[in-house]
């Protein structure tokens, strides 16, 4: 795999801050974990110093998880690129995924993403994308009106599943509105489409009903786990979604490692546990089952923004865990979450790079030092609440 992507460079790394919690802040990777190739970004700490794409979300209402962590990069392109998702993660990402679909559900119109894909691909060396688009109906035609905050969304969506799956076909379903009547219908046309995979970077509330947009039978579902620090949002907290959360990547050498992201959403929620979830501190459904990177990655837009950029938050990590399941082509046997949290402790280690450092912002203090907001505490093995069972080690947890 090694030479199939072009590195993006020079490269850098975003720092987000360390994570709050009652019992004091974590400490971030010092300068000697970074390889030479890479430099701090002025942007110290964590959402704070950046940009949302999206408003925050209102009753009703899904807003996309995007983070604007720096536009008008250049010359050259800056943040983590497809070369680092894969040698990071072990993914076989040039000799599997052909043939499987993968859909990104969002909302609103971006006129330019074919083109921009086509700009993302072409940089990294990547394979002419198979990429189709669609409106809320079905429709190759009568887009939703644009709107750039989301537009900046759709951009990274389809381009981090291509960096994970450079062969996989891509589906754009763009609901009508961000309404989470629209969304969820748009779920639904991606499933009459054909996409066995569908992942969803946006999320609202907790709790709310399904109305039977995630319900269908051997289809993996994906939604980032948010960006606010602990907590669960829909659709990420339903019990037939895959919650994804956020890690902070390091490279040292040639050798990666990670860390919990602060600002990833996860821990205790308000919907009802899955009986095949079975941590002792939450009576409720626990999030997060995996992660992903989610800081300081390459995207380019040329809607939202005006070409290359680095971007941040969950809504990097649910699409690229999306085109990892692309890659293991394994839907029909998949339930939500439940395949990674009835792994036994064999495959969880030679399937998952436990996370054991770092932790989440705004953790209640009843969770203080609990596997609920904090990585590496060892209550409930490899597993953290921000982390979930952690990020992959090839396609074998999928």
């Amino acid at each position: 795999m090694k030479g199939f992507y072009k590195l993006a460079g020079p490269l850098f790394l975003l720092i987000a801050a360390a994570a709050c919690n009652a019992g004091g802040s974590s400490t971030m990777p010092s300068g000697g974990e970074q390889s030479a190739a890479y430099r701090q970004a002025p942007q110290a700490k964590g959402a704070g110093a950046m940009q949302r794409a999206c408003p925050a979300a209102r009753p009703g209402l899904e807003e996309c998880d995007l983070l604007i962590q720096a536009s008008n990069v250049g010359p050259a392109v800056a943040g983590w690129g497809p070369a680092d998702f894969q040698a990071a993660y072990n993914l076989p990402s040039s000799t599997k995924g052909k043939g499987v679909i993968v859909a990104i559900v969002d909302a609103f119109d971006n006129p330019n993403v074919a083109s921009d894909l086509a700009v993302y691909r072409s940089y990294f060396g990547l394979p002419t994308a198979n990429f189709y688009k669609y409106n809320q109906k079905g429709q190759q035609s009568n887009y939703p009106k644009g709107n750039p905050g989301w537009g900046g969304e759709i951009d990274l969506d389809v381009q981090m599943v291509s960096a994970a799956c450079p062969n996989c076909t891509i589906y754009l379903v763009e609901a009508k509105t961000n309404s989470s009547r629209n969304l969820y219908d748009a779920e639904n046309t991606a499933v009459k489409l054909g996409a066995t995979i569908i992942s969803n970077s946006w999320g609202g509330g907790g709790g709310n009903p399904s109305r039977g947009g995630f319900d269908t039978p051997g289809i993996v579902y994906l939604a980032s786990a948010g960006d606010g620090g602990y907590g669960m949002q829909d659709p990420a907290d339903f019990q037939t979604v895959v919650s994804v959360g956020g890690t902070q990547l390091s490279k040292s050498g040639s050798t990666y490692s990670e860390r919990t992201w602060p600002e990833t959403g996860g821990g205790c929620s308000v919907v009802a546990k899955p009986s095949w979830q079975h941590d002792p501190d939450c009576s409720k459904r626990t999030g997060n089952d995996v992660s992903a990177v989610s800081l300081g990655v390459a995207s380019y837009d040329t809607y939202h923004s005006s070409g290359w950029g680095t971007a941040a938050g969950t809504s990097v990590s649910s699409p690229l865990i999306g085109g990892v399941y692309g890659l293991a082509n394994n839907s029909a046997k998949q339930y939500g979450g439940k395949n990674i949290w009835k792994l036994g402790k064999k495959k969880l280690a030679k399937f998952l790079h436990p996370i054991t450092v770092g932790g989440v912002m705004g953790c209640p203090s009843a969770y203080s030092g609990s596997y609920l907001c904090m990585a590496g505490t060892g209550q409930f093995g490899q597993y953290s609440g921000p982390a979930g069972w952690g990020t992959p080690n090839g396609i074998g947890a999928f």
